[in-house]
């Protein structure tokens, strides 16, 4: 009798053992598991300028008052550069035909790459 009062309780350890990833996993599927603080976020591009500065671009909102902020982030600060409504998703420039930074810059603003030299 000992012997299978011992053997039960190994296969509930076991069930609640195997439950354990299940329960993860349907976690990560729900509003609960998911991070709050990212919830109508992404990160659309993102370009270093040294180690400790970059520009990202983020897009925020959802639906018509979706927007994408271009933010300078250092260690110390993030500083909004400049806001505009979402662009379409343009392809990556191929590696041999990178464009330079002052000309991503300047369309950013609002100004064309002629004046952004």
């Amino acid at each position: 009798m000992d012997l299978s009062a011992g053997f039960g309780a190994l296969l509930s350890f076991a069930a609640v053992i195997a439950m354990i990833p299940l329960a993860l996993w349907l976690l990560r599927r729900t509003p609960m598991g998911r991070n709050a603080s990212s919830a109508g976020m992404r990160t659309v591009a993102a370009l270093p300028l040294s180690n400790t500065q970059r520009i990202v671009t983020v897009e925020v909102g959802t639906g018509d008052e979706r927007r994408w902020l271009v933010l300078g982030v250092t260690p110390g600060s993030i500083s909004t550069l400049h806001t505009m409504a979402p662009q379409e998703d343009a392809p990556l420039p191929a590696a041999g035909n990178a464009t330079p930074f002052a000309q991503v810059l300047g369309r950013l603003q609002g100004r064309g790459s002629r004046d952004a030299h």
